[in-house]
């Protein structure tokens, strides 16, 4: 069930050229953002991008320079206070009292909230079966790993029953098998409980798992805002393709046929395969060059909906009038997303 369809006209979080400036640094350049409740929204982008001054500014921890941020129709600067209550926060480090196991810090969160006391005993127990702790919920929390650790994160955020949950790097350091639960948990807080999600992270690979749309963004500014889906269609039809291939035999005449395909870019080894860049789809021509070179092709894939490759070609058209910085970042924040998944599989 998609409850960001039913939603689709109730914006939850909008910003409307908010802008943040230290000095002449723009951290945030004028962005222009809607989310709608129920929505499992990334905002991607490699460190220092200005995720976290954006995050910042929604949580009324910092006011903006110029622009406006909203949160369920609540002004963040103006209406802090009513937007804390309705708004959980996990930061990318959770820090729990060590000494004191899992159920007695989420009491003490209720308390802090000032809920009624019955209000949080129920709430705790319905907590912990929710995120998977139950077994660990009398353990000291000096103990927990860092998964657990996120996972009673969520039970403490979820606490003070918030409209909208913002997650600060929520797959951080967590294992494979921690990263799949918490990515299932995620998704049933927006489609079984209706919140809104509002993920900051760099891991491209994770968090296209989960989310509904993405912003890639880069030094301050919204570079692409979408689906998946649409901004890979968008690509191709801006001229932007990805093929995979690998051959028997593997020897230097294939290279040489790769390079002499038609609107080739750029071509890349990348362990037991070649990756070529182009502007049109070649696997039809690479078909049939291979053939007739004697070549036989064990290996041909095209990249269509990959947010590595999204991002890399949104972010390679913005580098053009940035210098050569944006690309010391954007190939830095690639090969992390690309490590991250290949120890995964």
């Amino acid at each position: 069930m998609d409850i960001a369809a039913n939603y689709e006209d109730e914006m939850m979080i909008k910003t409307d050229h908010l802008t943040k400036a230290y000095g002449e640094k723009k951290a945030v350049s004028d962005l222009t953002l809607s989310i709608r409740r129920g929505e499992v929204f990334g905002l991607l982008g490699p460190n220092g991008a200005g995720k976290t001054t954006t995050t910042l500014m929604l949580l009324g921890l910092t006011e903006p320079t110029a622009g406006s941020a909203s949160i369920d129709g609540k002004d963040c600067t103006r209406q802090a206070i009513e937007v804390k209550r309705m708004v959980g926060y996990l930061p990318d480090n959770v820090g729990f009292y060590s000494d004191m196991t899992g159920r007695e810090n989420l009491r003490f969160t209720g308390q802090l909230n000032g809920l009624p006391k019955k209000v949080i005993e129920d709430r705790i127990g319905d907590l912990l079966e929710k995120v998977g702790m139950t077994r660990a919920a009398d353990q000291k929390t000096g103990t927990y790993s860092r998964g657990m650790k996120q996972r009673l994160g969520i039970a403490d955020v979820l606490m003070k029953d918030p409209k909208v949950v913002i997650m600060d790097e929520p797959t951080l350091g967590i294992d494979p098998e921690g990263m799949r639960e918490l990515m299932f948990l995620i998704r049933s807080l927006a489609e079984e409980d209706g919140r809104t999600i509002l993920i900051s992270s760099h891991q491209l690979y994770q968090i296209q798992q989960v989310c509904d749309r993405v912003g890639l963004f880069v030094e301050g500014q919204l570079i692409a805002c979408g689906r998946i889906d649409d901004l890979a269609g968008q690509m191709r039809r801006e001229g932007h393709y990805v093929l995979e291939a690998a051959a028997i035999p593997d020897d230097r005449g294939f290279k040489e046929l790769l390079e002499h395909l038609g609107n080739v870019e750029k071509i890349e080894r990348n362990g037991d395969f070649y990756v070529i860049y182009s502007s049109s789809d070649l696997s039809r021509e690479l078909n049939r060059k291979a053939l007739e070179g004697g070549y036989s092709l064990c290996h041909l894939r095209q990249r269509g909906n990959d947010l590595d490759e999204i991002y890399r070609t949104y972010f390679e058209k913005g580098e053009k009038g940035n210098g050569s910085l944006n690309q010391r970042k954007s190939k830095g924040f690639l090969s992390f997303g690309r490590e991250q998944r290949q120890g995964e599989e």
